[in-house]
């Protein structure tokens, strides 16, 4: 079945909107953070330790899984789902940031895009059409158009061709989606440019999507030009159907994202943190590699209900990290990704009793302090 965006509530001083998904896998409620499994993994997390964190909605990747292993072979096995051991929705990217993000040479034409691999130098073209294709085989409950991610900062010119290139981009891949239990959402675009913004966005709802995704932002642009690329497209994306906000986070920008109307976000930032040995906490990111945590035998946060700060504390973690044992790594994973969630869980009870605001503030004022 394609996802349905039932709208539950909508906060009564902001535009933050209480809401859910229907999917293949059951019924989930937004606002949600979707952990990223690029390469049909979250990193070091087993499909189980996700659920256990309370997720909904995770992502993979359409170029990493056209490359390794092929779709080919994730269609073999019966789709993603099969092949990962997850039970639950999965949102497949285009590939789009990948190709403009990692590929070191690029040809854009209005056929699609000529590159060569991150992994062995070998030419490929990815089109809107194989982008659809690929993510038709690999049975994702949601698809995304293929589109050029913009980069930032960009001329008018540019973002002008750029936009409407993406738009008849998503034309055309809309035109050979033909998986009945995928739902496929459309990325609007535009820079930082009001009205190319507007554009996109009106011209994408246009075309008609099952949901709506804003992208190009979180590209190296400031806060306050990332925040106005978000108001500039919102407020002409449509009520009933589900707003993401792409490759976006930070707490800070939840919150933010939040207040504008957006439903979903997903980011890399949990896991990629936790390589790191960096943990989200109430008081804001700690690098437990720092040696004040050597004899912390307290929990990260104690508020925290995952399954790390259940069992372990700062100080056994931070050995782990010092010994280089991939266990650290995991824990670290496993309570980043659960901070999101439940921040998205606590500003969806705070949407429901129409305090949404008075959350967000007591929330940034301690977070932000450090």
């Amino acid at each position: 079945m394609k996802i349905k965006y039932n709208l539950l509530h909508k906060d009564k001083n902001t535009k933050a909107r209480l809401g859910t998904l229907e999917t293949n896998y059951g019924v989930y409620d937004t606002p949600m953070f979707m952990p990223v499994g690029t390469q049909a993994t979250v990193k070091t997390l087993s499909p189980e330790e996700l659920k256990e964190v309370n997720s909904a909605v995770i992502l993979a990747n359409t170029y990493h899984l056209w490359l390794r292993p092929g779709e080919d072979i994730v269609s073999e096995a019966s789709g993603l789902h099969k092949f990962m051991n997850y039970n639950g929705p999965i949102l497949t990217d285009s590939g789009g940031f990948q190709v403009f993000s990692l590929a070191k040479v690029k040809d854009i034409t209005e056929e699609g895009v000529t590159f060569k691999s991150h992994i062995d130098g070998s030419n490929l073209f990815l089109t809107p059409e194989k982008s659809i294709a690929i993510q038709n085989k690999l049975d994702s409950d949601i698809a995304m158009s293929f589109d050029e991610c913009i980069p930032y900062p960009a001329t008018y010119d540019y973002v002008k061709k750029s936009t409407e290139r993406t738009l008849r981009w998503a034309k055309r891949g809309k035109g050979v989606h033909n998986n009945e239990r995928q739902s496929l959402f459309g990325i609007v675009q535009g820079g930082e440019y009001q009205d190319l913004r507007e554009f996109s966005a009106k011209e994408t709802v246009k075309i008609g999507f099952d949901g709506y995704a804003i992208g190009g932002t979180s590209v190296g642009e400031d806060k306050v030009t990332m925040y106005k690329m978000i108001d500039d497209a919102i407020r002409y994306l449509p009520e009933d159907k589900p707003r993401y906000l792409m490759g976006v986070g930070d707490p800070v920008d939840i919150f933010e994202g939040v207040e504008r109307g957006v439903d979903m976000f997903d980011c890399v930032l949990p896991t990629r943190l936790a390589r790191h040995a960096h943990a989200f906490t109430k008081d804001g990111k700690i690098n437990l590699k720092n040696a004040k945590y050597k004899k912390d035998f307290t929990k990260i946060d104690d508020d925290c209900d995952c399954y790390c700060c259940q069992n372990y504390t700062k100080a056994y973690i931070r050995h782990l990290i010092i010994a280089n044992e991939t266990f650290g790594q995991r824990l670290l994973s496993i309570h980043n990704i659960r901070f999101l969630i439940r921040i998205c869980e606590n500003i969806r009870q705070s949407i429901k009793n129409d305090n949404f605001l008075t959350y967000k503030e007591e929330f940034l004022s301690r977070y932000k302090k450090n």
